[in-house]
């Protein structure tokens, strides 16, 4: 039974009512307080709760701000399931930020659960993605990305003075915990189709969200506005590097395990398939504790494991013949038919010399993972899934997320578009890097009157650059950099840097709430620096009034 609470104003229960068996409130100015008036738990309780049948029969379901708000937590100080559920049964604060009404010292949830909210809130989570920095952007007059610009000399930029805002009305959302969803109507169309008061039907939402891009595609073409970040990055998983000698040790063992496990059932009626286990482990032994083995030593110790393998997959098809693969567990069936496809890609490497193929597996556990070439100084490649994210003041937006690798400069036709889809108009300027400066995404700007940074192609003008253009070009290096810092803020601080789920679904899902909870953090940062400034602004009025 899915039981809404969309009626309540977006979910917001006061700090002062929420119930502490030991006294005392809970401070209004705490950041988790904070960060819940942030969250948009209405736009997301609308979008989870159209998978649930309109019935009052059954077991009543976790609320969606309960797995919503557990996620975000796990994410913002970097937890494993387990601590994540000790953490909230410790803190009252956290207990507030998912929904509970009161302190209580009885676990929520039990840890395995949060598997479940990776898996079902992955849809929920990247609509959320989507508001949170549309409305961050909608709110942010200052084209700042991340702070004051800094040019590439290193010289401060100067800004144009800031219009002056309805400070008692920013004021009042701040302190009443007004949604976000309100003005997001009011000022973009794309967020829509998450603010109705009662969740719609399949077929009127499908009506309603067509009338709405119709809408969107007949409004008047608004100037270009704004400037737009472009950058693609991967997000590794956490693998063992992985080498063809080792996956192939590693599946040999887990052949080994099947074929144990089949002949189980027929101990004393058949004699027992021969593996040579203890000698295939003494040659990998012989090979991998060698601190250099040159290449004829590896090649020859890969061929040797390709026998072992190839000679239990031999022996399993034999088993098979009176022992039904259901003997198996899931997770052995799994492992079975990867190491089928590993053992058939290492052939064809061994044979053709190469060590490149399409969909290369270089993890059992995870064969969804795939190697992503970037050419860092670090790691020339990586593995894991290959983002492409755009950035506008300061929030970004995952535009393309892909487990295979791709060509960002692909994706930039695709980037501005979404540009315009979120906030109505294209962007005055494109900051990205030289392999997004093809012609055909200089001729798609060029129509639409977008400037793209960096030096045009071709040969360089005789004259060569002016000044200005030198200039103009160092200053979109330098700002371009901001993209760079979010990057390294998402791998250092929230993650980014070593994905820990093991499922494809997940493993983007978590991708997903760690680009959300950093536009979480920037909008409560330039939320904190806004008021600031209010409230210095008015204590010089006071004192120089």
């Amino acid at each position: 039974m899915f039981k809404p609470t969309a009626h309540l104003e977006n979910q917001l229960l006061l700090p002062g009512d929420f119930f502490l068996p030991f006294g005392g409130k809970l401070d209004e100015e705490n950041r988790w307080v904070r960060l819940a008036r942030l969250v948009p738990w209405a736009a997301a309780e609308q979008k989870y709760g159209q998978f649930f049948k309109n019935t009052f029969r059954g077991q009543q379901t976790i609320s969606l701000r309960t797995g919503l708000g557990a996620l975000l937590i796990q994410e913002r100080m970097q937890l494993t399931d387990r601590e994540t559920v000790e953490s909230i049964s410790e803190n009252p604060y956290m207990q507030y930020f998912i929904g509970l009404s009161g302190f209580t010292m009885k676990p929520p949830f039990h840890p395995s659960m949060m598997t479940h909210f990776r898996k079902r809130l992955q849809d929920v989570v990247a609509e959320l993605n989507e508001i949170v920095p549309i409305e961050g952007a909608n709110e942010t007059k200052a084209d700042d990305n991340e702070g004051p610009g800094i040019s590439g000399g290193g010289k401060r930029r100067r800004k144009a003075p800031h219009q002056p805002t309805d400070t008692a009305k920013t004021e009042k959302q701040v302190r009443f915990g007004d949604t976000p969803m309100e003005s997001t109507a009011q000022r973009s169309a794309t967020a829509q189709t998450v603010e109705r008061a009662a969740p719609l039907e399949a077929t009127e939402r499908d009506v309603y969200e067509a009338e709405a891009s119709a809408a969107v595609s007949e409004a008047p073409e608004q100037p270009n506005q704004g400037t737009m970040l472009a950058d693609a990055t991967c997000a590794p998983a956490d693998v063992a590097y992985p080498t063809d000698l080792n996956l192939l040790n590693e599946a040999r063992e887990k052949l080994e395990a099947i074929i144990d496990t089949l002949h189980e059932r027929v101990i004393g009626q058949t004699a027992k398939p021969r593996t040579y286990r203890e000698k295939a482990r003494k040659q990998f032994l012989a090979v991998s504790k060698q601190r250099r083995p040159g290449p004829k030593v590896i090649r020859r110790a890969i061929r040797r494991q390709l026998g072992f393998v190839g000679r239990n997959l031999a022996i399993i098809a034999e088993q098979v013949k009176t022992q039904p693969l259901t003997r198996l567990s899931r997770k052995a069936y799994r492992d079975l038919l990867v190491i089928q496809e590993l053992y058939r890609q290492q052939l064809h490497m061994y044979q053709r010399r190469s060590h490149q193929i399409d969909g290369r597996i270089v993890s059992i556990h995870q064969p969804h993972v795939r190697p992503i070439v970037r050419g860092k100084a670090k790691a020339r490649v990586e593995f894991g899934a290959k983002l492409a994210v755009s950035m506008t003041k300061g929030y970004a937006f995952l535009d393309r997320a892909s487990w295979d690798n791709f060509n960002e400069s692909t994706t930039l036709i695709e980037t501005i578009e979404n540009y315009r889809r979120r906030l109505g108009y294209y962007p005055a300027v494109v900051q990205a890097d030289q392999i997004y400066r093809t012609r055909e995404n200089r001729n798609f700007c060029k129509q639409h009157g977008i400037r793209l940074s960096g030096p045009a192609l071709g040969r360089p003008r005789k004259d060569g650059s002016t000044n200005e253009q030198r200039n103009q070009d160092k200053r979109d290096a330098g700002e371009r950099n901001a993209i760079e810092g979010k990057f390294g803020e998402g791998k250092r601080k929230y993650g980014l840097g070593r994905i820990r789920a093991r499922l494809a679904q997940t493993s983007l899902s978590a991708i997903t709430l760690q680009l959300l909870v950093m536009n979480l953090e920037r909008r409560l940062r330039v939320l904190f620096g806004f008021l600031f400034a209010i409230l210095l602004r008015r204590r010089l009025s006071l004192n120089f009034g």
